[in-house]
Order: structure tokens, then C-alpha cells, then sequence
């Protein structure tokens, strides 16, 4: 990307938007665009094709959506399908009509087979179900990337779609109706520490496994393919993860111990688990040039760290 480029970041105010602004500004790129969803309604057809209409967008980072966790996704399956493969139709299309130099979208590891294999390669996609727990988001994001993959195809686009694990960091939804796995154990333990709380309800038996990317490392990633890497090279989409993983009762633990909450831990077996595992094949990412930098402790520490900083300070001010 050129430092003039004029360049588009949907979802600039979650927890992946955030970090990727404060990398591109802090590079010296202050051609961007981050609407928030009340200034650009991306659900909105018009809207969003007038939008690329009115401005040449030469690169695109398309990282809006309806998101949240398994009770969420459980409780609302027709937002999870129906605005995500609304705002990303939208957004993929549009690019296309306006003659967008190139676009990264940002699929999910939801899409994989609830009985994949471990670890899972980019060619299993579509070869079982889903996992019921998230099947509209999964129906949603495989129906972007495949529109993605067909405009490169039909159109001559270089448009890329990267596939990150479970995500976590600096910005996360801390709050428990948006928060993923990481942000909500963090929430939890630091709320029975302060609390004097004698035990902490985790759902699901924990004995699932996860992998976890922090946030800069996704950042990297895309920064990475957007500037050196070409749709034709990368296929139907790439993956995007740390290769590791921990069951979630591991990552509990190690997580109370950052936190230094001393009580109880207790699982709750009769919430979903969602799927067994969720570990990726990151071999394509490599052969690519990309590899993650940052582990599962050192992540962890620096996101509660962020955490006391930026909520549990900001509360005290308030």
C-alpha cells in the first residue's frame, strides 16, 4: 500500500479494527476511512455502493460484523446469519463494481466441520456440518468468502480471505453479552477477585481445545498478505492461527493465575461446549511468509494488563 492510498476499514471500532488503525496511522497512513455502523449502515445496499461511488477506495479491510459468543449466537441465529452475510455481500460487492485495487476479508474457524480433523487445512472446509452452536455465522462467512472467491475468478479481483482462530486482545468486549472465551474468563476472575467471590461458574466441561491468535498477530497477518501476498497465491482463503492450542479448563487456570484469583473453579455441563477442537494447519500461512509471533502467557498477561488500564481504570475515574 502506497502512504497516499486511500484506504477503508470496516469495523474500526472493534477489537481488530482498533489495533490495525493504530498500526497503519502509527506507519505513517493517513489516508483512512473508519465509518462507524451510524454513518455507513453497511446492511444497507444503497448506502454502501454510494459510498464506494462517492470515494476512490483503493484497499479495503473489511472487518465488520454481528459478533459475540455461544450464548449469543445460540440466542439470535437469525442477526449472526442474516446481518453478516448482508454487511459482507455489501461491502465484497461493492468493492468489486468500484474497482477496489484489493481487499482482505476475515472469515472465521467456525466454518470448519464440527468432526474436522485436527489440525484443520484450508481443503476441509464444506467435507461435514457445522457445528450447531454457530452455524448461521458459519453459513454467513462461508457465503463472503465464496463471493470473494468467485469475484477474483469471474472478475479478475484480488481479493483475499483470511481465516483467523479464536481471537483475543487489546479491545475486546469485555461485557458479558459480547465477550469471547478470553475476555469472559478475564471479566470473570477479575470480578470474583475484587468480589471475594469463593468459586467461578465456567461453562461447558473444559475439557474443549482452542487455539488463540492475540490481535497484534492477526494485524501482522493481514498487513502481510495485504502488501506482499496476491489472491492468485492463496487460493479459496488461508489460514490464520497460532498452531497450538489448550483445553479451556488450561486456559482457565492459567488465566486465574494471572489474575491471582485463589477460589474455585466450576464447570457447568449443562451449557454447550461448542465444537471438541478447533485447531488450524497454518503451513500455507507459512509457506506464504507469515508466522505468529506472540505466545498464549505473554498475550494473556499483556491483554489483562490492557484490561486494568483501559476498563477497570476507567471505571474507578467514572
Amino acid at each position: 500500500m502506497e502512504k497516499a492510498s486511500l484506504i477503508l476499514v470496516t469495523g474500526g471500532s472493534g477489537m481488530v479494527g482498533q489495533a490495525l488503525l493504530g498500526r497503519l496511522r502509527g506507519g505513517g497512513f493517513e489516508n483512512i476511512v473508519a465509518p462507524s455502523s451510524k454513518q455507513l449502515d453497511l446492511r444497507d445496499q444503497g448506502a454502501t455502493h454510494r459510498f464506494f461511488e462517492q470515494q476512490p477506495v483503493d484497499y479495503v479491510f473489511h472487518l465488520a460484523g454481528h459478533i459475540g459468543g455461544i450464548g449469543a449466537s445460540v440466542t439470535y441465529p437469525v442477526e449472526f446469519l442474516y446481518e453478516n452475510m448482508m454487511i459482507a455481500m455489501h461491502v465484497i460487492h461493492a468493492a468489486r463494481t468500484a474497482g477496489t485495487r484489493k481487499l482482505i476479508f476475515l472469515g472465521s474457524s467456525c466454518v470448519y466441520p464440527r468432526e474436522c480433523k485436527q489440525p484443520m487445512a484450508e481443503d476441509d472446509v464444506l467435507t461435514g456440518p457445522f457445528e450447531p452452536t454457530n452455524e448461521g455465522y458459519a453459513i454467513a462467512k462461508i457465503g463472503a468468502m465464496k463471493l470473494a472467491e468467485y469475484s477474483n475468478q469471474q472478475y479478475g479481483t484480488n481479493f483475499l480471505n483470511l481465516m483467523p482462530c479464536n481471537l483475543y486482545g487489546y479491545g475486546d468486549h469485555f461485557e458479558p453479552a459480547k465477550s469471547h472465551v478470553v475476555s469472559a474468563l478475564i471479566y470473570k476472575f477479575d470480578k470474583a477477585k475484587r468480589e471475594r467471590e469463593p468459586s467461578v461458574e465456567i461453562w461447558g466441561t473444559g475439557t474443549t481445545r482452542r487455539e488463540l491468535l492475540f490481535v497484534e498477530d492477526l494485524v501482522d497477518a493481514m498487513l502481510h498478505f495485504m502488501d506482499h501476498v496476491d489472491a492468485k497465491d492463496v487460493g479459496s482463503f488461508v489460514n490464520i492461527g497460532l498452531g497450538e492450542d489448550l483445553s479451556i479448563r488450561e486456559l482457565a487456570l492459567t488465566i486465574k493465575d494471572i489474575v491471582g484469583y485463589t477460589g474455585e473453579l466450576r464447570f457447568d455441563a449443562t451449557k454447550p461446549d461448542g465444537m471438541p477442537r478447533k485447531l488450524m494447519d497454518i503451513s500455507r500461512a507459512a509457506k506464504l511468509g507469515w508466522k505468529p509471533k506472540i505466545g498464549f502467557e505473554q498475550g494473556l498477561r499483556l491483554t489483562y494488563d490492557w484490561y486494568l488500564a483501559n476498563v477497570i481504570a476507567k471505571k474507578g475515574a467514572a
